[in-house]
């Protein structure tokens, strides 16, 4: 079992009381976390690799890795808690066979999240979100899309991701 203790902008990403937490920190303050933390993270990462096919990514993205809305630049569940939503990108391109026709930003290349908005886009995945969200007391989106996107978006675009799970290729 082992902590994700991963991080782009000094956050760190833990299950706590079947909620997941992304503790923001500075560089030179280490926190650590107990076993039963793990275990919830284990269990969370779990969940995910049950529904996706092999050699799948995963990453958060957005305010729970920002800290922020990049929309209005409010801090991580600015509206209360449980209020700001997860983004879950999973990168690879098996899993992009899970989403309609109709649920692409760019069709085979990059997905619209499966969310509130666009629930029917993934049905396979929506038992996946729905365990998740009961997990982590708050909305779970889901996207897929290729890993070349996935370096696009971080390395022109500077967008942060946390890696979950798998490995995302660098182009």
């Amino acid at each position: 079992m082992q902590l994700v203790e991963q991080t782009y902008t000094g956050c760190l990403l833990l299950l706590v009381d079947e909620r997941l937490e992304i503790l923001c920190r500075d560089d030179d303050l280490r926190l650590r976390a107990g076993k039963e933390t793990a275990e919830k993270l284990d269990t969370f990462i779990q969940l995910i690799k049950k529904y996706l096919p092999e050699n799948t990514g995963v990453v958060l993205r957005g305010s729970a890795v920002t800290g922020f809305r990049w929309k209005d630049k409010a801090p991580f569940d600015a509206d209360g808690p449980g209020t700001s939503d997860l983004d879950l990108t999973l990168v690879g391109h098996r899993v992009l066979e899970y989403y309609k026709i109709t649920g692409f930003f760019v069709p085979g290349v990059h997905s619209r999240p499966l969310s509130d908005e666009d629930p029917d886009i993934a049905p396979d995945l929506v038992p996946l979100r729905e365990q998740l969200m009961a997990m982590v007391k708050r909305p779970v989106n889901i996207q897929g899309t290729r890993d070349w996107v996935m370096y696009f978006r971080e390395h022109v675009m500077g967008q942060p991701y946390l890696t979950l799970c798998g490995k995302i290729e660098s182009a």
